[in-house]
């Protein structure tokens, strides 16, 4: 039996939050809306879905660019399609409003991380519909017939999913809606949806600074990323940069007998073990000297956001099965504001099956490094390179001759990744930043404010060429398993979406 005070008790509490999301006319139409078209929303997402989008695709990329810009076309808009040499093609799509005095700027990308097809438990584009998370035993069912409601719990299942095809269908949705129900506009409005974020944007800023008009807006909205672990709205007011480093260390010039070289011949993969044990502490603190160094503090405002948002970690920890966390006793929501050094992943001989018994004769790691503003990416990369060599290794940025390798007892091949971007953050108590929390607390309820995401977005690469702010406004679930395999959306996001874009749409 459900206790009735507890759930009066819920109820009163979640009221003014419903009550909030009541008051934005625009959200009100798209809602009604929606529901008289849940079938061919859906549809529309599931057919943009079932197109491969690997960036290095480029076949496949230039298919999803084509789809796009027939979704904007068939909503009377004229795409164009905009990139430079070598790039992926940007899809651009504008709205004109008659006596507008500011344009706003809606971003999301197409493009999708790299996936191994064979860790999904269907297949990464053929989307399905589940009943619930796969983990969960999250069954397939078919799609409703049109005229039939979804279950909001359901979930699509397809890389892009959440991330970040469909923001690019809730967007759409939500321009229906509200040139259905007639709701005026107020600003001119730009759709720009590009093919590269997966790839670091690495030709983004190019081709804006190429064509600073036609991408010039007041403001950027960044359509990507999860809502926050409490299902609440989130608002983020940037971003942590990004840059990436590949190691790679050498043993025996090719695979060497474990038998007959084994005590004497190094290991790579030991070597290369110790090299990255050095980095971090055992609570997670990165060790490389001056990594810290330059940070811009965060201003009072944005440290009352952080004490403010909800405490999800005993939550989150047994969600994904933690026993600890790094940095303990401090909340994710304080350290997630805080640069991190990470290893995507280590590769040295094979495992299990297809083990041999030899010393390998390589290690590589890959690292992701996350910054924060006030970071460089070239200083921090020379900090982590210096660090290397700190640790007696003899580095090169190509593979080492047999000379090099002769004459050096630790050898290091360091690159870094294209692609890198410096962290943004854009201050809270702007006009254009509070008028914007004003219009997704009336679609949404009562948001939860945060300095930057966690993840990375390339707001510089936004904001160097065009002089504009950038602001984080996220759809997808938090248990979307963005960038991993059985990525999902969540239905209620969709539908949440959909409203949250028509308020600011109208905005």
């Amino acid at each position: 039996m459900i206790d009735k005070s507890l759930l009066r008790a819920l109820l009163l509490s979640l009221a003014p939050a419903i009550a909030a999301a009541q008051t934005n006319p625009a959200a009100q139409a798209a809602r009604t809306w929606r529901q008289q078209h849940e079938r061919a929303i859906v549809d529309e997402l599931v057919a943009l879905l079932g197109i491969p989008n690997i960036a290095r695709d480029r076949d496949n990329i230039l298919r999803n660019a084509d789809a796009i810009s027939a979704l904007i076309e068939r909503r009377g808009l004229a795409p164009k399609l905009v990139s430079v040499p070598g790039g992926n093609p940007i899809v651009f799509g504008e709205i004109k409003t008659p006596g507008a005095t500011r344009t706003l700027v809606f971003y999301a990308h197409y493009d999708g991380q790299p996936l191994d097809p064979r860790e999904w438990k269907s297949p990464p584009f053929d989307p399905v519909l589940r009943t619930g998370p796969v983990e969960a035993g999250g069954t397939i069912v078919p799609l409703p017939a049109p005229g039939s409601r979804f279950d909001p719990e359901w979930r699509i299942y397809a890389r892009s999913a959440a991330d970040d095809k469909a923001p690019i269908v809730a967007l759409l949705a939500a321009f229906d809606a509200i040139r259905a129900a007639g709701v005026a506009m107020k600003s001119n409005i730009k759709f720009v949806f590009e093919g590269e974020e997966e790839a670091t944007s690495i030709n983004l800023e190019r081709t804006l600074a190429a064509n600073k008009a036609l991408f010039a807006g007041d403001l950027w909205l960044m359509c990507d990323g999860p809502v926050h672990q409490t299902r609440r709205q989130l608002i983020a007011f940037g971003a942590r940069g990004f840059t990436g480093i590949d190691i790679t260390v050498y043993g025996p010039r090719a695979d060497a007998h474990s038998g007959h070289y084994g005590n004497w011949a190094p290991n790579p993969a030991l070597t290369l073990a110790r090299l990255l044990v050095s980095m971090k502490d055992d609570k997670g603190r990165v060790l490389v000297d001056h990594f810290y160094d330059g940070i811009d503090p965060l201003t009072a405002t944005e440290q009352r956001a952080i004490a403010a948002a909800p405490d999800v970690d005993a939550t989150l920890m047994k969600e994904l099965w933690l026993g600890s966390t790094d940095n303990a006793p401090r909340k994710l929501a304080d350290v997630i504001n805080e640069p991190s050094l990470n290893i995507r992943g280590l590769a040295s001989g094979h495992v299990g099956n297809e083990a041999s018994n030899v010393i390998p004769a390589s290690a590589t790691a890959t690292l992701d490094i996350r910054l924060v503003k006030g970071m460089a990416p070239r200083l921090t990369q020379t900090r982590v390179i210096d660090h290397i060599r700190k640790q007696g290794f003899f580095v090169v940025d190509r593979e080492p001759t047999k000379e090099e390798r002769l004459a050096h007892g630790k050898i290091a091949k360091v690159t870094v990744r294209p692609g890198s971007y410096e962290a943004v953050r854009t201050p809270m108590d702007l006009p254009i930043a509070q008028e914007v929390i004003r219009v997704v607390e009336s679609a949404r309820g009562p948001a939860i404010l945060v300095p930057a995401m966690g993840g990375g977005l390339p707001l510089d690469s936004v904001e160097r060429p065009l002089g504009t702010r950038t602001i984080v406004i996220p759809m997808a679930n938090h248990d979307d398993n963005q960038h991993g395999p059985d990525e999902n959306l969540r239905i209620q996001n969709l539908w949440d979406g959909i409203e949250l874009f028509a308020a600011l749409l109208t905005m």
